[in-house]
Order: C-alpha cells, then sequence, then structure tokens
C-alpha cells in the first residue's frame, strides 16, 4: 500500500488513517496508474478495522493538478474507453468509511474531481481549484459536470466549465465547494482534529449516514426518505447504540 507515490499513515489510537500523494515533479497529475495506487490505498484502509476515518492529502505544491496529459495527447475515444478510469473512479466513490481531502495547491481538473468525490473538503489558503480541460479541447470527464453543479449551482458551474477560470481558496468557500479554508500549517493538524472527531463515533452508524447522504444524489425524495429510514433502524442493532444511549441516560 505504501510506494514513493503513496505515502501511507495510520494512527491506531485516534483510527484514522492519511493517505499522501506523492508525485511533486508531476504535481500529483493521475495517470491511469497513479490513480489505481490511490484507489488500492482507500480501498485496503476501507478494509482495516483500525481505521475509521481517512485523510486524502498532496504536496503543499498540488493536491493534483490534472490529468496526465501525456498519457492523453494521442488517445483516440477507444483508446480512453479501454483505459477504463470510470472503474476507478467508482471505486473511490464506493469507499464506506469517510473521506477527508485536505487541499493545498493546485486541484484543477482531475485534482477538483478526486477532491470533490471525497466526502469533506478543507482547502489551504493556497488552493486553487478549477475545471480547465476546455482549454485544452476537451471537457471534464471525471464528474466535474455533474458533481460540481451539486455544490456550487448551474451557473457557477457553467462559469468554471466554460471558461476554464480557476478560483481561490476562498473562492471556493464562498460558492459552497469546500468546508473550511485555512493557513497552510493548519490544514493537516484541522484535518486530523476532523478525522478524529469522526472516528470517534459509532463506525457503524458513519457509514450508513455518509451511504444516505450520497445516495440523496442518487433518489427521487421518497425514496431517499425510505433508504434513509431503513439505515437508521439499522443502526439500532449495533452495540454502540445501546452503548451510548445508556451512557445519555446516565449523564
Amino acid at each position: 500500500m505504501d510506494s514513493a507515490n503513496i505515502l501511507v499513515s495510520i494512527n491506531e489510537s485516534k483510527k484514522i488513517a492519511t493517505v499522501t500523494l506523492n508525485k511533486p515533479k508531476e504535481l500529483n497529475a493521475l495517470s491511469y496508474s497513479f490513480l489505481n495506487e490511490i484507489f488500492e490505498a482507500l480501498d485496503t484502509l476501507d478494509k482495516n478495522e483500525k481505521v475509521n476515518c481517512i485523510i486524502l492529502t498532496g504536496t503543499q505544491r498540488a493536491f493534483a493538478a490534472g490529468a496526465d496529459i501525456k498519457a492523453l495527447v494521442d488517445q483516440s475515444p477507444i483508446g480512453i474507453w479501454k483505459m477504463n478510469m470510470y472503474d476507478l473512479w467508482q471505486g473511490i466513490k464506493q469507499i464506506k468509511k469517510p473521506i477527508i481531502a485536505a487541499v493545498s495547491g493546485f486541484a484543477l481538473g482531475g485534482g477538483c474531481e478526486l477532491a470533490m468525490i471525497c466526502d469533506i473538503i478543507l482547502a489551504a489558503e493556497n488552493a486553487v481549484f478549477g475545471q480547465p480541460e476546455i482549454k485544452l479541447g476537451i471537457m471534464p470527464g471525471a464528474g466535474g459536470t455533474q458533481r460540481l453543479p451539486k455544490l456550487v449551482g448551474k451557473h457557477k458551474t457553467m462559469e468554471l466549465v466554460l471558461t476554464g477560470n480557476s478560483i481561490t481558496a476562498v473562492e471556493a468557500l464562498r460558492i459552497g465547494l469546500v468546508n473550511k479554508v485555512l493557513p497552510l500549517e493548519m490544514l493537516l493538524h484541522e484535518a486530523e482534529t476532523m478525522a478524529s472527531t469522526i472516528a470517534s463515533h459509532s463506525t457503524v452508524a458513519v457509514q450508513l449516514a455518509k451511504e444516505s447522504v450520497l445516495k440523496s444524489f442518487d433518489m427521487g425524495l421518497s425514496d431517499g426518505l425510505a433508504f434513509e429510514r431503513r439505515n437508521y433502524m439499522t443502526c439500532f442493532d449495533t452495540s454502540e447504540q445501546k452503548e451510548k444511549m445508556g451512557a445519555f441516560l446516565k449523564r
């Protein structure tokens, strides 16, 4: 799981893990092989019972500056199809444990899409977000036209996607793309604090809550409410629910 390109650290006492993208010369550009390494690291942690929450971060200069253009410039539609990066994106989407993106530097194109597929986004003051694919004669292809409007609305999405212009962390916060903006030196500390809080809660309840929120993007209200009720009732079959409610009543 740990490699030259992906650094993984686990804090067992806090039940959190940090996955660091570590290709600084390429600004963490997302080739197929690199995205596969990211997925494999996250998938391994998802199955690790000593981890309840995951932090995904990059270097100070770049979370991920987009796709690996050298690998795409001569591709055909069939070549892109055979590359099958869609399955990797779907795999990341299906990680059950919460993922906090701690973003500093560039989060452009696929990097912005990678941040958006996470559950919470914390941004350093030097973070830059955008979907600049239009400048290369293409368009976002890993969720940029689908997740972005659900976060920031139609008109802002159109502006970002059709101009290819980037925005600062402060603007990303204003439009609802990120949760918090922090000084660079505080970014990982805040991510670890938040991850520790999440990891301290019922593992089952946290994962069912994440699943329910994500389903709200795929279902109508009636179906979503039914899905939520099912997950809510499932929580009452855990020892953690009995222990936590019992402790609450004692207080």
